[in-house]
């Protein structure tokens, strides 16, 4: 499991998220709340995501994937 915050894992610049109002709501929403609200439509999450065995990246950082990959 990833030790980023969850707020990390959402797209803040996509449309959903603003039409969601979700940059106000994030803070007083519950970790649970957050993930269900995330599995509700693939547009929330920031891309690219990559997963490995022993970190996370999210989002495209060149410095910090060359230092993973």
């Amino acid at each position: 499991m990833s030790q980023l915050p969850l707020k990390k894992f959402f797209n803040t610049s996509g449309l959903v998220y603003k039409e969601l109002q979700l940059k106000d709501k994030l803070p007083n929403m519950s970790e649970q709340e957050q993930y269900e609200i995330l599995a509700t439509d693939g547009m929330l999450v920031k891309r690219p995501l990559v997963i490995g065995d022993d970190f996370v990246l999210t989002g495209f950082r060149e410095k910090e994937w060359n230092e993973k990959i």
